[in-house]
C-alpha cells in the first residue's frame, strides 16, 4: 500500500510553497550575479571562478557545525532567518549599482554571506522534511521537491536570462531579493515546533556531548558506511563536474560565442526540464526495477551524455550540447530523488541535521573546488578545456554507486532508531526480510 500523499499535510504545502519562492529567487540570481561580473565589471574567467567558489565555500567553512546547531534549533526559525538574511544581502547589490559603488569585492562578500545563509536554509529544510511528512512519505515528498528544483531551473534561470537581457541585471537581482522575502513571509505559516533534542532527561545519563563530538558522530554516520559513502562520493563527483561546466558557461556564451543572455537562460532551462523529467520518473522506475538498481542503470546509460556538453558552439552543435545537458540533468533528477530518500531513511531523527550537513559539506565543497579549479583552468588554458574536464568528470561520476552495495538495493531501508535508543540497549529484531537482492540489510550508519 502506498503511503498517504504528503500534499495532505498543511506544513508540507507551506514548506513547498516557500521553497518554490526561494528556488525561483536563487535561480534568477544564479544567472544575474555572474553576468553582472562579466558584462559590467569585466571579470576574467579566474574572477568568475572565484565568485562561483565563494558561493559554495560557506559549506566548507560552517557546513559541519551548522548541522550540529540545526539539530538543536527550531527549524522554522532557522528557515525564516536564512531567507531574511539572503533578501537583505542581495538587495545591497542593485543599491550599490545605482549609487555607482558596486565592485567585485562587494560581490564576493555578498555571495559568501549569502552562501552562509543558504547553508542553514538547505540543512534546515532537509532536516524538517522527514518530521513533516513521516518516513514513509519521503519518496513522494522528495520527488515533489526535486521537481520544484527543476521547475526553478526552467522558470528561474530562463526568467533570469530574460530579465537581464530586457531589464538589466540589477532589476533581476531586485526580483531575487523579493523572492527570498516572500519565502520568509510564507514560512511564518509553519507550525511552531519544539526545539529538537532528547524527549526526556532520562535519554542522557551524562553531560551533553560537545560540538566537536556531535560533528564527529555525523561524519562517522556517513563516511563509516559503504552505501552512504558511495552516495556521497558519486554526488560529489557529479557536483565537481557540473560546477566546471556551470562556471564557464556564462563566459563561453557571452564572451566567446557572443550569444545573448537569453540564450544562456534557455540553455539552463533545458537542463531544468531534464531535471524535472528525471524527478518525475524516479519513483515509478524505482518501484519497478528497485531503488539501487535504478541508480546504477541510470548512471551507466545516461552519464556518458556529459561528454556532449563540451561540444557546445553556434549552430547545430548548440543542439547537440543541449541534448547532452538534458540527459545529464535527467540522471541528476533521478539521483536526487532516490539518493536523498535513501539517506534520509537510513538516518535517525536525532542525526538528520548532521547527516545533511555532512553530505552538504562534501557535495558543496566539491562545487567550491570545481568552481575555483574551473577558473584556474579557464585562465591558464581555455574555457573549452575546462568544459571538457567537467564533462568527463560528470560522465564517470556514477561509478562509486555502481560499484557499491547500493546497486543491489531493491527497497528503501527501514527507518533507523534514534542514536540514543541504539546505545541504550539491543534493538528489537526486524519484522521481516531486508528486501535486498542477494544479501541482508547492511549495517548502514
Amino acid at each position: 500500500m502506498r503511503p498517504e500523499s504528503p500534499w495532505r499535510t498543511p506544513d508540507f504545502r507551506t514548506l513547498f510553497t516557500a521553497s518554490a519562492l526561494s528556488q525561483l529567487a536563487t535561480n534568477v540570481g544564479y544567472i544575474a550575479i555572474p553576468l553582472i561580473a562579466v558584462s559590467a565589471l569585466d571579470a576574467s574567467p579566474g574572477q568568475v571562478g572565484a565568485l562561483a567558489a565563494l558561493g559554495t565555500a560557506a559549506f566548507l567553512l560552517i557546513g559541519l557545525p551548522a548541522g550540529a546547531w540545526v539539530d538543536r534549533m527550531r527549524h522554522r526559525r532557522v528557515l525564516i532567518t536564512a531567507d531574511l538574511a539572503r533578501a537583505a544581502l542581495l538587495t545591497s547589490v542593485p543599491v550599490a549599482w545605482w549609487l555607482d559603488r558596486l565592485t567585485l569585492g562587494q560581490l564576493y562578500v555578498v555571495v559568501l554571506l549569502n552562501g552562509c545563509a543558504t547553508v542553514f536554509f538547505d540543512i534546515g529544510s532537509q532536516s524538517a522534511l522527514p518530521r513533516i511528512v513521516g518516513r514513509e512519505g519521503l519518496v513522494q515528498a522528495n520527488a515533489a521537491v526535486v521537481s520544484l528544483m527543476a521547475v526553478g531551473n526552467v522558470a528561474g534561470r530562463g526568467a533570469g536570462g530574460g530579465l537581464v537581457q530586457l531589464l538589466t541585471a540589477p532589476v533581476a537581482i531586485v526580483c531575487t531579493g523579493a523572492g527570498y522575502l516572500a519565502s520568509a513571509l510564507r514560512l511564518t505559516a509553519l507550525r511552531r515546533s519544539p526545539r529538537p533534542g532528547p524527549a526526556s532527561p532520562e535519554e542522557h545519563t551524562g553531560p551533553a556531548p560537545g560540538l566537536a563530538a556531535r560533528i564527529a558522530e555525523g561524519l562517522r554516520h556517513v563516511l563509516g558506511d559503504a552505501e552512504l559513502r558511495a552516495l556521497a562520493l558519486t554526488a560529489a563527483l557529479a557536483n565537481l563536474g557540473f560546477q566546471f561546466v556551470g562556471t564557464m558557461l556564462p563566459v563561453l556564451f557571452v564572451r566567446d560565442l557572443d550569444l545573448p543572455a537569453g540564450a544562456l537562460g534557455l540553455f539552463w532551462a533545458v537542463g531544468g526540464a531534464g531535471l524535472l523529467l528525471g524527478a518525475r520518473c524516479a519513483g515509478p522506475v524505482a518501484r519497478r526495477l528497485g531503488y539501487g538498481r535504478t541508480l546504477g542503470l541510470a548512471g551507466l546509460v545516461l552519464a556518458p551524455a556529459g561528454l556532449l556538453i563540451p561540444l557546445i558552439d553556434r549552430g547545430p552543435w548548440l543542439l547537440v550540447a543541449g541534448a547532452g545537458w538534458l540527459l545529464a540533468m535527467f540522471k541528476t533528477g533521478m539521483d536526487n530523488v532516490l539518493g536523498v530518500s535513501l539517506r534520509q531513511r537510513m538516518t535517525p531523527d536525532d542525526l538528520l541535521g548532521r547527516m545533511n550537513a555532512t553530505f552538504r559539506f562534501v557535495l558543496t565543497g566539491a562545487m567550491a573546488i570545481g568552481a575555483a579549479a574551473a577558473g584556474v583552468v579557464g585562465e591558464l588554458a581555455t574555457v573549452r578545456t575546462a568544459l571538457w574536464v567537467g564533462g568527463t568528470v560528470m560522465s564517470l561520476a556514477f561509478l562509486p554507486v555502481f560499484l557499491s552495495p547500493v546497486r543491489t538495493r531493491r527497497e528503501l531501508p527501514r527507518p533507523r532508531p534514534p542514536a540514543d535508543a541504539a546505545e541504550a540497549g539491543p534493538a528489537a529484531p526486524p519484522a521481516g526480510p531486508a528486501h535486498r537482492v542477494g544479501e541482508g540489510d547492511p549495517d548502514r550508519a
